[in-house]
């Protein structure tokens, strides 16, 4: 158990972080999902059980920054993959090295990333641009509601199967569930 805190394990990890194995590299797609979703999805239930404002508000900012960087980044990789080749990647292979950084940059609280690029780009551009978003989120909310209305039977269908898959694997999870032999089609002998 002494392994699991040296200074061999945290080095290896570093070096599996820092290793240059180009853009594919998972662990530092997983670093970028860990610090950029996961750690934020605990912290803003933290602080909303603790009921603190300031965390609250300060978790909210970054939700507001994540969300619209991640909508930035998902046209500029529609635009990048234009002119690379290897699809379904972005062209630096130090581009999640930097999405990383810029992540913990966003969280941390001595540099405040996500309140400085709030206050400074995104408020004053939803402030310039309030009543034309209000109509296009009204305008898309409008046309959900249609489209839900109009699938309700096939909606009600997906959620009827999904409710009994996951009742299946609920008893299968408890090992309460019995195996179902398949039955032969009548009139064919075995």
């Amino acid at each position: 158990m002494a392994l699991l805190g040296s200074t061999v394990v945290r080095e290896v990890g570093l070096r599996l972080l820092l290793c240059p194995l180009g853009s594919n590299n998972i662990v530092t797609r997983i670093a970028c999902c860990s610090v950029g979703i996961v750690l934020p999805v605990y912290s803003t239930f933290k602080a909303i059980e603790k009921k603190d404002q300031n965390e609250e508000q300060r978790w909210l900012l970054y939700w507001a920054v994540y969300g619209s960087f991640s909508l930035v980044e998902v046209f500029a990789d529609k635009l990048i993959s234009w002119y690379r080749s290897e699809p379904h990647s972005v062209g630096s292979p130090l581009y999640y090295y930097l999405k990383f950084a810029f992540l913990v940059w966003l969280q941390c609280p001595s540099s405040a990333g996500a309140r400085h690029l709030y206050m400074c780009y995104l408020r004053p551009f939803f402030l310039r641009h309030q009543a034309k978003v209000d109509l296009v989120v009204g305008s898309a909310y409008g046309e959900m509601v249609k489209l839900i209305t109009a699938y309700q039977a096939e909606i009600q269908a997906v959620r009827s199967l999904f409710t009994k898959i996951m009742a299946s694997a609920d008893l299968i999870l408890r090992g309460e569930a019995t195996s179902v032999q398949p039955q032969s089609p009548k009139g064919r002998q075995e």
